[in-house]
């Protein structure tokens, strides 16, 4: 048995052993669209997780890791997401905001950070998306001055997942008066729980609220909470992204074909099997979701050769626009009576959520449009397009 196997066989272990009990009931809590699910118990189950040693485990062993090869990734998110396990409360900290620490930041920023997202003892959200600059990142308008020994942050920022739930949220500002576009940016840490920030849910379709407004009026911050130099903010923010486009998907790719798996039982069920259009959907979904997985492994393999390519911008349309289809294949095969919700309180089943919620990814994490742009310009090499 290789020693991936191996690792592998321990993960599935440790989790068929401790899914159980109190958090028994957690499996398949939580996830796009139902982030309010148990949050309190998963958060629970995430620091029991922490002290088994079971979290950030493809960090280095100095930063409270398990030090995991990039195979051995792979097989921890695949083998959590065929337990069924709970979605994580901690993913921002985990795979986005610790790697770019690692990567940038100073030695005391690792060392006051990092601890506490291996011990789940603090939460993280993302400030970048603002009214005017969504997917158009460099657009961004919050600014923050130095005064004294702090920043001060004024604006706004807009689709901050679980910022109602964070205690800290890395926040890209403008800290150059009079710059533009990628210029005069900076990647700033900035605590939530003071005077001058304000945080306010959004109604989302499904009748949940994982995404927030946050509102910064002079709100402070250490002036040692900078990531890298003043005006690095535009590099580092691009490199979190590239973070958040690592070996979690491949845990993601099991919750599709979960979920195709459901579609393709209901319509068996219900007789929309018969369709032979139904039927070729579902086969086309079928082999989407092998083209899905095998452009994410092209993507992984870039990575660990030190050298990522385009994978990540055509996988986000790829995975985006099926998971989009499937969840109106889903609808297709649910019937009229996917139209009606179950009654007081709103109540929506896994195929309207999954119709309502899917409908959002092809916005957040770059647009389909912006991706697509990115490919022509930066990829391909065709002329720019002409801004205002």
């Amino acid at each position: 048995m290789s020693s991936v196997e191996e690792f592998r066989t321990e993960v599935r272990g440790w989790l068929r052993d401790n899914l159980a009990g109190e958090f028994a009931a957690l499996r398949g809590r939580g996830g796009p669209g139902r982030e309010h699910e148990a949050f309190a118990e998963r958060l629970a189950w995430e620091r029991h997780m922490a002290a088994a040693g079971w979290t950030c485990v493809g960090w280095p062993k100095e930063y409270g890791g398990r030090g995991a090869t990039l195979e051995e990734q792979v097989a921890f998110h695949e083998e959590y997401a065929l337990a069924d396990a709970p979605a994580h409360v901690n993913h921002i900290g985990e795979q986005l905001l610790g790697p770019t620490l690692i990567a940038f930041g100073t030695p005391e920023q690792r060392e006051r950070f990092l601890p506490r997202i291996v011990a789940v003892e603090e939460l993280w959200c993302q400030g970048y998306s603002e009214p005017d600059a969504g997917s158009d990142l460099a657009n961004v308008r919050t600014r923050a001055e130095l005064d004294g020994e702090e920043w001060v942050v004024t604006g706004q920022k807009i689709w901050t997942s679980l910022a109602h739930a964070s205690d800290w949220c890395f926040v890209v500002a403008r800290t150059e008066p009079g710059s533009t576009r990628h210029h005069g940016l900076s990647y700033l840490l900035v605590p939530l729980d003071q005077p001058g920030v304000e945080v306010r849910p959004i109604t989302q379709l499904t009748g949940t609220s994982e995404f927030n407004e946050v509102f910064f009026d002079g709100a402070r911050t250490a002036a040692s909470n900078i990531v890298g130099a003043p005006g690095d903010g535009w590099k580092i923010a691009m490199a979190t992204l590239g973070f958040e486009r690592g070996v979690s998907t491949l845990g993601q790719q099991v919750g599709f074909r979960r979920e195709l798996a459901s579609v393709v039982e209901l319509a068996k069920r219900n007789g929309a099997a018969e369709d032979p259009l139904i039927r070729d959907r579902i086969i086309q979904a079928r082999i989407g979701l092998e083209a899905i997985r095998g452009n994410a492994l092209r993507m992984l393999s870039g990575v660990a050769a030190g050298a990522p390519g385009p994978e990540a911008s055509i996988g986000k349309i790829f995975w985006a626009t099926w998971h989009r289809e499937l969840g109106e294949l889903a609808m297709e095969v649910r019937g009229a009576g996917g139209m009606l919700a179950a009654g007081e309180p709103y109540e929506l089943d896994d195929v309207q959520r999954l119709f309502l919620f899917s409908r959002a990814d092809t916005v957040y994490a770059g647009s389909n449009e912006i991706q697509r742009t990115i490919i022509a310009e930066r990829v391909l090499g065709l002329p720019k397009e002409e801004r205002p």
